[in-house]
Formats: structure tokens, C-alpha cells, sequence
């Protein structure tokens, strides 16, 4: 099939051998092309007017920020162009709020190896890949917003303070984290506090075992 007939993905990951291999797999397909890949939300902004792809890979995890800010970001600058999620963390916890932010598909990395192809051809089909888990949550919550919904108690953070917790379990002190998030030191304490607060944590050490178990077993 000619290049040009073949739908562009863009791949917005800072894992480079992620890159370099869910490139090689994807350009195996004869109706696919990998078209580039970025590793911070500004450059995938930049590739997707430059490049017009017809759908974007994107981690939760970027150098910069969020992969939730990036899906919402392209979903108000781009409508119509899907993105699907490739992620490491744990679909029972990013999965829901990746799709309400826009996002038509969820994938963990493990998994992706033999079903990525196929995610991809559902989503640029216009229909949504998900664990049927997922969609059946995110069905009960479009659906029922008031009814009980089996969840996990980080499902009370919100996207910034599941952001921080992530942050805290890799080790990053408050200072990190701010520059990292481009927020001031006061802002990230609060976020601290939050956390705390909902997870019914008393002191700083609680949090940081909370979150460094947490981030070990959605690795695993």
C-alpha cells in the first residue's frame, strides 16, 4: 500500500524504546505508518499541525505534564482526531478519567504487544477500546452519576493531586514536583494535604509508602 494512502499515527511517549518498538510493530501494518513521535505535550502539539496524523498514541506520563492535559488539549484544538492511550498505569484508576477526557481508547503497555494493531483500527473505526471493566464503569458513571460505583480510594483524587501522588511515589521531593508541574512549592503542599486528607493518611511518611507501594504494584 502506497505511504500515502496509509493512516499516520503519532506517538507521544518519553520512553524511546517504547517508541522505537511500537514503531517498528505499527509500520508492519500495510494500512499504517508511524509518522513521528514526541516525548513533552508543546512538541506533540507542534507535530500534530505539522504532521496532520490521523491518530495520536499517548502515554499518562510525559516529560512536561500530564498525558490527561495533553488528551484534553487536543481535544479542544483538534476535534475529530482520536487519541489513544498506552500506558503502564493501572486502567482501573487512569483508564476512566482518560476517556472522559477525551481519549477513545485505553491500553496497558503490558498488553499492548499483541492487541495494539487492532486497538488501533477499532479506534480510527470510531469505536472505543477499552477492558470490558472499563467500559462498563464508565458506562455506569455516564449513565448513573449518582450511583454507587465499585472504586478504589484513590478515585477520590482528582487529576492533579493522583498527579502529585504519582510524583511523590517515584521519590520526587515538593520542590521537584512544582518545577515538574510548573506550580509553586505553597500549591504542591496543599495538594500534599488534600491527599492526606482523603486517604486518611496522618503523616508525610504514610503518604510516601502509600505512594511508592502504589506506583510498585501498577508497574508490575
Amino acid at each position: 500500500m502506497a505511504t500515502e494512502r496509509r493512516k499516520k499515527i503519532l506517538i507521544v511517549d518519553d520512553h524511546p524504546i517504547f517508541c522505537l518498538g511500537m514503531s517498528e510493530l505499527i509500520n508492519k501494518a500495510e494500512d499504517l505508518v508511524v509518522c513521528g513521535s514526541e516525548d513533552t505535550h508543546k512538541k506533540a502539539i507542534r507535530a500534530i499541525k505539522a504532521l496532520q496524523p490521523d491518530l495520536v498514541i499517548a502515554d499518562i506520563s510525559l516529560k512536561e505534564s500530564s498525558g490527561i492535559d495533553l488528551i484534553q488539549d487536543i481535544s479542544s484544538r483538534f476535534q475529530g482526531l482520536p487519541v489513544l492511550v498506552v500506558s503502564m498505569y493501572d486502567e482501573s484508576l487512569y483508564a476512566e478519567r482518560a476517556l472522559l477526557a477525551g481519549a477513545r481508547g485505553y491500553l496497558m503497555k503490558q498488553e499492548a504487544i499483541p492487541v495494539a494493531v487492532e486497538a488501533i483500527h477499532q479506534v480510527l473505526d470510531g469505536k472505543l477500546y477499552a477492558s470490558d471493566k472499563v467500559k462498563e464503569k464508565v458506562f455506569q458513571r455516564l449513565m448513573s452519576p449518582n450511583a454507587p460505583v465499585d472504586t478504589s480510594p484513590l478515585d477520590q483524587l482528582t487529576g492533579r493531586e493522583l498527579e502529585v501522588f504519582r510524583y511523590i511515589g517515584e521519590g520526587m521531593s515538593t520542590r521537584e514536583i512544582a518545577s515538574r508541574m510548573k506550580l509553586s512549592i505553597k500549591t504542591i503542599g496543599t495538594y500534599r494535604e488534600r491527599i492526606k486528607e482523603k486517604l486518611n493518611l496522618k503523616h508525610y511518611t504514610e503518604l510516601v509508602k502509600v505512594a511508592v507501594y502504589w506506583l510498585q504494584k501498577t508497574s508490575k
